[in-house]
């Protein structure tokens, strides 16, 4: 009898998600072509529309993406609180539910089952079809979270996330127009096409910024730098940028437009942010280089001589060094020992990662490589050099 496959997953409408997102759609297409169309309108309530849309795409782009998705700086107390208004206000949902989907975004780019909107699946999935499926994350349990959970802010927002966003998203708007007698005016604009404004720009991140553009640090993914992206969404244009998530910019050249960097830079010297995470210069370069090359002559260049030429050590000698390193951690990584003690805080994904699979005495470990193999996160060429820089020795197993 022939094999029959089995059949797909049954994917499941996600109701409650495709009612509101539809109903904002068309109220807001009603409110401003029919109700309170934008000749209609006082100045005020077209303005307020516009700045309710720029200052909600910085909620979204400062703080949930580069503050608390890839921590690539710490904020005072005060800009975490008006972070997570102004990303309530966008209405993409809380800080903790973004920022989870979102590291399951970077540790498995383009898969077609673990990547919540994966541009492999189409524009239009990548886009916005992926919010009307309820998600079955399989891996969604391998992301770490203990920052957000400690994170009081975090906390607060996600617990009364809804009256939260509907008060900054809607109601807030709507008391603001009544100061200049347009309260209709200001609920259409700064309300509805407001949020349309955000959503949309956002979800040309997962969709146009994975689809058309420039490539300038890697093809390992679809991720590519797009300008009209860039001037749309608060400067997240150099999405090609994608293979150092931990940076604090998103483009790390001065011409790179990027309204979010700038104002980041601005709290910095107002001592309001601290601890600006920056990729190496050098790993820039090298990613640029290897592009440039491979641009230029159709081919990737030769891979660099492998061959070691260190020391070899056993388990015994390797606890041995351990011991002498109080507060080290080494992992195992493709048959090799791997000192990650200086990393643990540039570390993209954290240091609580990289502790769990550290060897120690007295104590079983969990071997790093099929983590660090894409079991855990598929790993950029530039973060597979990285960790060979920081090989000790090779494991004999013997």
């Amino acid at each position: 009898m022939a094999k029959v496959d089995p059949a797909p997953a049954r994917v499941d409408i996600w109701w409650s998600n495709a009612l509101f997102f539809v109903s904002v759609h068309v109220l807001a297409a009603w409110g401003a072509f029919y109700w309170r169309p934008f000749h209609k309108v006082p100045t005020a309530s077209r303005v307020l529309g516009f700045l309710v849309w720029q200052l909600a795409d910085f909620g979204i782009t400062i703080g949930y993406h580069r503050l608390y998705s890839h921590r690539a700086f710490k904020a005072k107390l005060a800009v975490r609180v008006v972070l997570a208004g102004l990303g309530s206000a966008g209405f993409q949902g809380s800080i903790k539910w973004w920022c989870l989907r979102h590291r399951l975004h970077h540790r498995f780019t383009d898969d077609p089952i673990h990547d919540p909107y994966a541009a492999t699946k189409g524009l239009f999935y990548s886009h916005m079809g992926w919010i009307f499926f309820k998600p079955t994350y399989e891996r969604m349990g391998l992301v770490d979270r203990e920052d957000l959970d400690s994170d009081p802010v975090v906390r607060y927002q996600h617990k009364y996330y809804v009256p939260l966003a509907l008060t900054f998203g809607f109601v807030v708007p709507t008391l603001l127009g009544m100061m200049w007698g347009d309260p209709s005016g200001a609920f259409v604009w700064g309300g509805l096409v407001a949020k349309l404004a955000v959503w949309h720009c956002t979800f040309l991140v997962n969709s146009l910024a994975h689809w058309d553009g420039l490539q300038p640090y890697s093809d390992e993914n679809t991720s590519r730098g797009n300008l009209i992206l860039a001037l749309l969404t608060g400067g997240e244009g150099s999405h090609n940028f994608h293979s150092f998530p931990h940076d604090w910019r998103s483009g790390p050249h001065y011409w790179n437009w990027d309204p979010s960097k700038w104002i980041i830079f601005v709290l910095y010297r107002l001592g309001l942010v601290n601890s600006l995470r920056s990729a190496r210069d050098q790993d820039l370069k090298e990613a640029q280089e290897y592009m440039h090359f491979k641009g230029k002559h159709g081919v990737a260049p030769a891979p660099q001589d492998a061959s070691w030429t260190g020391e070899t050590w056993d388990m015994h000698r390797a606890l041995e060094h351990i011991k002498s390193m109080p507060g080290s951690c080494v992992v195992v990584i493709d048959d090799y020992f791997v000192d990650v003690t200086a990393y643990l805080r540039e570390h993209p994904g954290g240091a609580t990662v990289l502790r769990k699979y550290s060897v120690r005495p007295q104590r079983d470990y969990a071997e790093a490589s099929w983590a660090f193999d894409g079991g855990l996160n598929n790993h950029s060429r530039s973060a597979r050099k990285r960790m060979k820089e920081f090989r000790i020795a090779r494991f004999n197993r013997e």
